[in-house]
């Protein structure tokens, strides 16, 4: 039985990277056939990864049965995960987000939840000495997820210990991180070939909030102004999105990096008074800018109220 090894729907470079990690480890160091999968196409900093690496694009997969032995890793929330979720034989847990609860198990597994920026940054620490013996693939991967989910370093759920893994990685391969890190947001910031949909969606998660459930979308880029020139379109496909999804709103929040700040799209009075009583913004048009905002995670998501 080959496990299947996979992260959150709409797979950022984390999601895509890490199930290619966890796989190669089980497979190659403890002696566990295991497989990377994906729950959708790739972003395009992920896709880049892939190609830069030397990487075949995982297997997508729509769903999991109980024939089916897994890993989750940068996930812990059923809601991004198949829906057969709980019929699967789920081995074991690695992640870096809050537990949310509801994924059952059909007997005690180990779960790994800590507090860095990056599920990467986890694995090379339970990999313990074996890490050393990573190909230059795996570590070029380990590398793009944590500077992926930092920012270069810049988000504020940046540990000391992911920069550490990540500058021993660019070390080895003898890569200096500034430049790498250019060449990945670069191809973050191509978002020319997607729809305004697949772009709402393309790094996205559902919270509930009271009465409300809000689909909060990020979209982190280096060229914020191409992004904001589709904020009409992308506005009016926020209606659609939400009720395919089964939300009351889509937030998209345009994550400059160089910048350091966001913009949030303001399409109606429900959004406006989110931005306002959230983030103590002054809204005044279709957008409004927050200064120092760039982690979902630790900056949106608990910020978030209405």
């Amino acid at each position: 039985m080959t496990i299947k090894v996979f992260g959150h729907k709409s797979p950022d470079t984390d999601s895509t990277g890490s199930p290619l990690i966890w796989a190669w480890y089980l497979s190659e160091v403890r002696g566990t056939p295991a497989e990377a999968c994906l729950l959708g196409e790739p972003n395009t900093e992920a896709a880049f990864m892939l190609q830069r690496w030397g990487f075949d694009k995982p297997t997508i997969i729509e769903d999991v049965t109980e024939a089916d032995s897994v890993v989750i890793v940068d996930t812990n929330n059923p809601a991004e995960l198949p829906a057969g979720i709980n019929s699967a034989d789920v081995l074991e847990i690695i992640d870096h987000h809050m537990l949310a609860g509801g994924i059952k198990t059909r007997k005690p597994i180990t779960i790994t939840v800590r507090p860095v920026a990056c599920t990467a940054t986890i694995m090379h620490d339970l990999m313990g000495e074996q890490a050393a013996q990573m190909p230059d693939n795996i570590k070029g991967a380990m590398l793009s997820c944590i500077l992926s989910d930092t920012l270069e370093f810049r988000s504020p759920t940046t540990t000391d210990r992911d920069r550490e893994v990540a500058e021993k990685m660019a070390a080895e391969l003898k890569i200096a991180i500034p430049d790498y890190a250019a060449e990945l947001f670069a191809a973050k910031s191509d978002v020319s070939s997607f729809s305004d949909a697949e772009l709402l969606r393309m790094d996205s998660k559902q919270y509930d909030i009271a009465d409300k459930s809000f689909r909060v979308s990020v979209l982190e880029t280096t060229s914020a102004d191409t992004v904001l020139a589709r904020k009409e379109s992308l506005m009016q496909a926020m209606p659609g999105v939400a009720t395919e999804d089964h939300a009351d709103q889509v937030l998209l929040f345009v994550i400059d990096i160089l910048a350091e700040e966001a913009t949030l799209l303001v399409p109606n009075d429900l959004v406006k008074t989110v931005a306002e009583k959230s983030f103590g913004a002054t809204v005044i048009g279709d957008t409004v800018t927050l200064p120092g905002v760039v982690s979902r995670k630790k900056q949106i998501i608990p910020s978030l109220k209405f």
